[in-house]
């Protein structure tokens, strides 16, 4: 009687009659590896719907929703100024409130920067430096990258500055500040009032152009952003520009808040 059936070496192995064949792990994976494969290419498929995928403008970055999102502020505040002059013309015709009263009111909305100012003005512009900047001055070390664009405190400090120096209206980029207004940075690019802003920023106050000129000279902020001028490159330019006119700011004026859960 012959073993060569049985042998473990034998070629024939498992294709004889009453033989069970056995499946093999690496053979069960492979075929899991490819079925795998085509669902994940069948889903592809199914999603694209013949487009390209990677470039769809329905998959937007989070910059793209980060400036969708203000341009549509942007309108909304467009829309909202000129309700609001609506409702002023309107409450001019109405007889019932005093003269007095509508000065009193007057010099309110005034105060809460929601009317038009004109007066002399002077503009701060403020840029990133080059980035292939280097030390211009002895003693100085190479830049670093956050050495060369202008950050939230910049901004803040010419701001205070020219509060500090008596502007009666501060303008930032296209939008009037308020008592409220936040000027915030996230890496080098402002985000004020709901609306998203990329260097150079212009920032107009109307004021004494000599008192204005003269606090921001003073302020030690200014000083020290000063340093970074000279020595990287970073944009600086102070401007008079006669007289000109900013705009009522045209925003919400209710204050948002947090509430406890009940």
């Amino acid at each position: 009687m012959s073993n060569s059936a049985d042998s473990p070496g034998t070629g024939s192995m498992g294709s004889g009659p009453g033989r069970t064949p056995r499946f093999r792990p690496v053979r069960i994976l492979t075929v899991a590896v490819f079925a795998l494969a085509g669902l994940i290419f069948f889903t592809s498929f199914d999603t694209a719907k013949g487009t390209d995928i990677r470039t769809d403008a329905s998959l937007l970055k989070l910059s793209d929703l980060i400036q969708e999102r203000s341009h549509k502020n942007k309108e909304l505040d467009e829309s909202n100024a000129g309700v609001r002059d609506q409702i002023e013309r309107l409450a001019e015709r109405d007889d019932g409130s005093t003269s007095a009263e509508d000065e009193k009111l007057a010099g309110l909305e005034g105060s809460a920067g929601t009317r038009r100012l004109t007066g002399k003005a002077v503009t701060v512009t403020l840029n990133d430096a080059p980035p292939n900047a280097t030390a211009k001055l002895p003693g100085y070390p190479e830049p670093q990258p956050d050495y060369l664009v202008i950050h939230q405190q910049d901004l803040q400090a010419v701001v205070n500055a020219l509060w500090k120096g008596g502007a009666q209206g501060i303008k930032v980029m296209d939008q009037r500040l308020i008592s409220t207004s936040a000027v915030r940075c996230v890496g080098n690019t402002l985000i004020l009032q709901g609306r998203v802003y990329s260097p150079p920023y212009k920032i107009t106050a109307i004021g004494d152009p000599d008192v204005l000129q003269k606090a921001l000279a003073e302020s030690p902020a200014i000083q020290n952003y000063m340093v970074y001028v000279n020595v990287y490159g970073l944009g600086w330019k102070v401007t008079e520009d006669g007289t000109v006119t900013l705009p009522g700011y045209s925003g919400t004026v209710d204050l948002q808040y947090a509430k406890p859960v009940e």
